[in-house]
């Protein structure tokens, strides 16, 4: 029986199997950010373990709210800066250099196919877009990971998703993963690893990919992985370039990472994509969703664009494209944030950025800060927000506040009309 590349990242990693069904993995990165890693320096502390396995393999950004908005997030700041500091921490990415941890530790080359990663983030499942093992983890789990460079997991049983058809123009990755989790719901990968697989996935850019892993959380799963290709390549090349003698032979050694053709799944779920159409959520869960059309008409109050599901070039690109030489309506406000300094630069040097004020959005700093409600972009009690972003919780983006997760194009449409509406209407 062959072994899925879950299965072959386990069993190239594993330490120790203490008892059944828990396997001690080796840790080869461990990504950290100031929400969550501060708690687990604190209690290394307090134990006397101020220590970390290897600074090499540690990478570390403040990201959510930045800069810091008030006392306590200054206080989060600081621990992270003094801890990165005082471990000789090099990749350590701060107020000015720092971007979304799941866009900037991609783009600085810190993911590799095979690879294991865990950051006390929900959305690491985001870099399993490189053929790697991603999983958000909590405190004590990270605080191992810190100091020891193992972490244990349950063995992955995983979903497939072959995703077969063509996407019409104005669908994106962002109305596939939609529609999937729509139809998984919020349960229905719980403690799995999802495979994107087929024609539509191999032809995807390694932003849409990172899009579809990023998501795969708000199934329930554990991490969300596609398998590394000529186009994981090309994205990595700036980086390991001095590693192969060429991209073919690069491609040859993470070509190692793909699942075995008689592997052994959960499920294997074909989607054929030629008829679907923008999507976008309704209610409260990211598994409740609707057309766009459906949803046409619906008032929002503010649109937001970024984070680490929609906040790349490639969604600056698509948003841009809608919003050029146009006006956002009067009767709402707009945010855009690119996810990182290279992308905010690239939009800058494209005459993206230029779009974006003249139509009158407000540009931000890179940080994950209206995501969650934070900071750059809070509701205020019975708004509502047409967002980039990856989850529509009650309250997610400031308490009372309301979402809607769309796509870039969907958003930069909303934007224009001041109401949910497909981006269709405003192509040229």
């Amino acid at each position: 029986m062959g072994k899925t590349i879950a299965e072959k990242i386990f069993d190239a990693h594993r330490v120790d199997e203490p008892f059944p069904d828990a396997h001690v993995l080796r840790l080869d990165r461990v990504f950290c950010h100031e929400i969550t890693t501060p708690i687990a320096i604190t209690d290394l502390m307090a134990r006397g373990l101020d220590r970390v396995f290897d600074p090499t393999k540690i990478k570390a950004v403040i990201d959510h709210v930045t800069p810091a908005k008030d006392s306590k997030t200054a206080e989060q700041e600081k621990i992270l800066r003094d801890w990165s500091r005082r471990h000789g921490i090099k990749d350590f990415f701060d107020v000015g250099r720092n971007g979304v941890c799941h866009a900037i530790f991609p783009e600085k080359g810190f993911i590799r196919p095979g690879y294991t990663v865990i950051m006390g983030d929900s959305h690491t499942c985001t870099h399993g877009a490189f053929g790697a093992f991603a999983a958000g983890t909590g405190t004590t789990d990270l605080e191992v990971g810190i100091l020891k460079g193992v972490c244990a997991f349950h063995f992955p049983k995983t979903i497939k998703m072959v995703v077969k058809g063509e996407l019409k123009p104005g669908v994106y990755a962002k109305d596939l993963i939609l529609n999937i989790i729509r139809e998984l719901t919020v349960n229905g990968a719980t403690n799995m690893v999802i495979e994107f697989t087929g024609p539509v996935v191999d032809a995807m850019s390694m932003e849409s990919r990172m899009t579809l892993c990023n998501m795969a959380i708000e199934a329930g799963g554990t991490c969300g992985i596609c398998y590394p290709d000529m186009t994981t390549v090309e994205y990595l090349w700036e980086h390991i370039k001095d590693e192969f003698v060429s991209k073919e032979a690069a491609l040859s050694e993470y070509s190692k990472w793909v699942s075995d053709s008689d592997a052994d799944y959960e499920e294997i779920r074909e989607f054929d994509v030629s008829d679907l159409e923008p999507m976008v959520t309704f209610g409260y869960k990211p598994d409740q969703v609707k057309t766009v059309a459906e949803m046409a008409g619906t008032k929002v109050d503010q649109i937001y664009i970024g984070s680490c599901t929609n906040g790349r070039i490639e969604d600056l690109r698509i948003a841009a494209s809608i919003l050029k030489n146009k006006k956002i309506s009067d009767a709402v406000r707009a945010i855009v944030s690119p996810a990182s300094p290279e992308v905010y630069a690239l939009a800058l040097k494209e005459g993206i950025i230029e779009i974006f004020h003249e139509a009158g959005f407000c540009v931000t700093n890179p940080t994950c800060g209206a995501c969650l409600g934070m900071s750059n972009g809070v509701l205020a009690d019975g708004e509502v927000c047409a967002s980039t972003t990856n989850r529509n919780f009650n309250g997610r983006m400031g308490k009372g506040g309301t979402v809607h997760l769309m796509s870039p194009a969907t958003a930069a449409a909303t934007a224009i009309a001041g109401t949910i509406t497909n981006s269709h209407i405003f192509k040229a």
